[in-house]
């Protein structure tokens, strides 16, 4: 990485001379001046970021996004102190917009409706709605919501799909939402709900770091299709090669591929597996990603 930004730096839009040196804007300029990037992070969205034991953020997006953190250092000239803040699904976008984070690295869905106030990365993990239940459920599919209670965190595309799926389907059941995923599942867990929609990969990362898992099963076919991102301020053209050429190159490395083997084949700290196998769809994004970017 050392090598491929020290080329960089050499290039284009970040290359500097005495004759004609390139002034840093954005979130760049931001970055240097203040020798630090503010990284927002999710307490409870397994395995893409979430709390270790010590209380510090760990997952698949995080790990992608220090990655990107040491490349905005190569290209600004200096090491990054990085700082977290915890935000909400209903909280992240505000935290990007606001200026009170310059990244978000959660499990956040890149769709036409938010990229009209914030900007994405290339897909990092593709998923869709899909509903946990109690063994022994009669709920198998959203066919079978009808008189139920469905819990979906609240400022999801999870909770659009479900509003989507009783306009479109005229099925009567009650939506109930609550702040975070943690706060879903115990919903779900305590009986004040028959079934939480979520992210399928969501559902398996929260089943896994439970001692309850074999108690739940994920049920019913997809109900949306929800692209992965890492968020960032919408209006920065120069932050946004950097981070389009940074995701190029941790494919082409192959960074990408072995972050996922670490955080979805192999145990995760708690000691349990989400044991998801990469998509053929996923697997085609990277390969795309790893083209010589234009």
């Amino acid at each position: 990485m050392k090598l491929l930004f020290a080329a960089l730096l050499a290039s284009r839009v970040f290359a500097q001379s005495a004759e004609d040196p390139v002034e840093l804007i954005g979130t760049l300029a931001k970055a240097r001046a203040a020798g630090a990037l503010t990284i927002a992070y999710r307490e409870s969205s397994v395995p893409f970021s979430y709390l270790s034991d010590r209380g510090e953020p760990i997952g698949y997006s995080i790990e992608l996004c220090r990655k990107l953190a040491e490349a905005i250092g190569d290209s600004v000239g200096r090491e990054l102190a990085l700082k977290w803040l915890p935000v909400t699904s209903e909280s992240r976008i505000d935290a990007i917009v606001s200026g009170r984070a310059d990244l978000e690295c959660g499990s956040t869905t890149s769709n036409l409706e938010r990229q009209k106030v914030v900007a994405f990365s290339p897909v990092i993990f593709v998923a869709g709605t899909k509903l946990l239940v109690k063994r022994g459920s009669s709920i198998r599919s959203y066919r079978d919501l009808r008189g139920k209670t469905v819990v979906a965190t609240a400022g999801t595309t999870n909770a659009q799909a479900m509003q989507e799926v009783q306009r479109r389907f005229k099925i009567d059941f009650r939506l109930t939402s609550a702040r975070d995923h943690a706060e879903s599942y115990a919903q779900l867990e305590a009986g004040k709900a028959d079934a939480f929609a979520s992210d399928d990969v969501l559902l398996y990362g929260l089943v896994a770091q439970r001692k309850s898992q074999a108690q739940f099963q994920v049920v019913g076919e997809f109900l949306s299709y929800d692209p992965y991102g890492i968020m960032f301020r919408k209006g920065d053209p120069q932050f946004a090669e950097l981070v389009q050429r940074t995701f190029h190159d941790l494919a082409e490395d192959g960074e990408i591929e072995r972050q996922y083997t670490r955080w979805f084949l192999r145990r995760l700290p708690s000691g349990q597996a989400v044991n998801l196998p990469m998509s053929p769809q996923l697997e085609t994004l990277i390969r795309a990603m790893a083209a010589r970017p234009e």
